[in-house]
């Protein structure tokens, strides 16, 4: 039996034509699929459903109705894996054209699509970026100081008028007519002026106010409280104390204390190299993000609308499905950030335009420098995905193996390691030009709480990600 042909033609605009040949005794499976849907769907008396034969199917409705029914059916899985065959990057649906057989004979069709570009690049083996450096100061490390600190601070009786910061005490009562609102009355509350956690007018009438001053005003109910969100209601409230927030004094025995150290130098010490392994960290991956820009600026090509449009499509579903988390959608997200929709749509077309620009960056490193996926690389990120899915990784292999995505994970891996091989040849200066060393520390710095506000992350920009 003569197997399927095919051939490729290369046209203008990133597009090829696909030429495939099928055979009539190839396509004839095709038909005889055809004819056995046929035979399910119809009833003819002294035949079961399915069972009737296709010569009397023939005869009775006339054999171009099943051909037509296998073009229709058959057409996209052969020009899918004559895709694979020629190994064609698609990234558009195709135009087909059936140039012969659509009445019997050889099935011969054309299919015009357009491929990703492939793109050269130079000078991306000395690459020049710069960052902030990720010297630690004093100011930061006091303010570390200072936030261990306030969880140790104690309440004292104040006579000044309250400011932000201060704790007022209070009993207020939120009511709309004569109804009083769930969660918004309360007497003895203990309220720490600015922290905004009840309504915002509430703030700024507390302020500058002293103990034996009533307040009273009306103010809306922000998003928090759901369905009563927008709904205006009345506040009255008695200033009943003020407390000021009176802090530790940093010495010795606080610290022996308040920490597993025994001295104010030993915790400082401490806290220093934890800002400085998170600052390092943070300057790693903002050192990527520069590396990553700089190297997609050196790609000089043509940008297809069918890639762009295919990232702002994914942003956008990603965007959906977290607002959806959330009880969300875009139209509201719009509605709460201020954003019109044409300024938003020009963002996520901007941020797009860079990942698509960027993606072609990593490709092309991967592409000149011969990088691939080895099979222990592809297994560990196998075993990843399966950790995160909770699935046994032999089965997530089936499943993208069955999709066709196992490619797609090398690709992704592959591109990972471009993105590695550009940061390590790259050249990483501070604001004055002095290059730096943003290796980490061989040991773990001691024991503890890691600082406030600070969060360690590695991991790689969302170009990267991308099959």
């Amino acid at each position: 039996m003569a197997p399927v042909s095919t051939s490729v033609e290369a046209l203008d605009g990133n597009k090829v034509r696909l030429h495939v040949a099928i055979p009539a005794s190839e396509f004839d499976k095709a038909v005889d699929a055809a004819f056995r849907k046929l035979a399910s769907d119809v009833k003819i008396p002294g035949f079961r459903p399915g069972k009737v034969p296709r010569e009397l199917l023939e005869a009775r409705f006339g054999p171009d109705v099943a051909r037509r029914e296998a073009l229709q059916e058959a057409l996209p899985g052969y020009y899918a894996d004559a895709v694979d065959a020629e190994h064609l990057d698609a990234i558009a649906p195709p135009d087909i054209d059936i140039t012969s057989g659509e009445d019997e004979g050889d099935v011969e069709f054309d299919a015009v699509v357009e491929i990703r570009p492939v793109a050269t690049i130079n000078g991306y083996d000395a690459l020049r970026v710069e960052v902030s450096s990720p010297d630690v100061t004093e100011e930061a490390l006091d303010a570390q100081i200072d936030a261990l600190r306030n969880r140790f601070a104690d309440l004292a009786e104040s006579a000044a008028p309250l400011t932000d910061g201060d704790y007022a005490e209070i009993d207020i009562k939120g009511y709309v007519h004569d109804e009083a609102i769930e969660g918004l009355t309360a007497t003895d509350f203990l309220y720490e002026v600015g922290s905004g956690l009840v309504v915002p007018k509430l703030d700024e009438e507390l302020r500058g106010k002293r103990p034996g001053e009533i307040l009273k005003f009306n103010d809306r109910l922000p998003e928090r409280f759901g369905d009563r969100a927008g709904e205006e209601v009345a506040f009255q409230v008695l200033v009943k104390d003020v407390k000021r927030k009176v802090l530790p004094e940093v010495t010795d025995d606080w610290v022996s204390e308040a920490s597993e150290f025994d001295t104010v130098d030993e915790l400082r010490a401490d806290v220093r190299r934890r800002l400085e392994l998170v600052s390092t960290v943070q300057t790693q991956m903002a050192a990527r993000d520069k590396v990553l820009e700089a190297a997609a600026e050196l790609v000089d090509i043509e940008l297809p609308d069918a890639l762009v449009h295919q990232e702002m499509e994914r942003r956008l579903h990603d965007l959906a499905h977290r607002l959806e988390g959330q009880g969300a959608t875009i139209e509201q997200y719009l509605a709460a950030t201020g954003q019109e929709q044409e300024a938003f749509v020009a963002a996520v077309r901007q941020g797009a335009t860079a990942g698509v620009r960027a993606d072609l960056a990593l490709r092309a490193v991967v592409a000149q420098e011969g990088i691939t996926a080895t099979e222990e690389e592809l297994d560990a990120e196998i075993a990843r995905l399966a950790e995160r899915m909770e699935e046994k990784p032999a089965k997530v292999r089936r499943d993208l193996d069955r999709r066709g995505l196992l490619e797609a994970v090398r690709s992704d891996i592959a591109r990972g390691k471009a993105l590695q091989l550009l940061v390590d040849r790259a050249t990483v200066v501070d604001e004055q030009g002095k290059p730096l060393d943003l290796s980490l520390p061989d040991e773990e710095p001691a024991s503890g709480q890691q600082p406030e506000d600070q969060e360690v992350s590695q991991q790689p920009p969302a170009e990267e990600s991308k099959a």
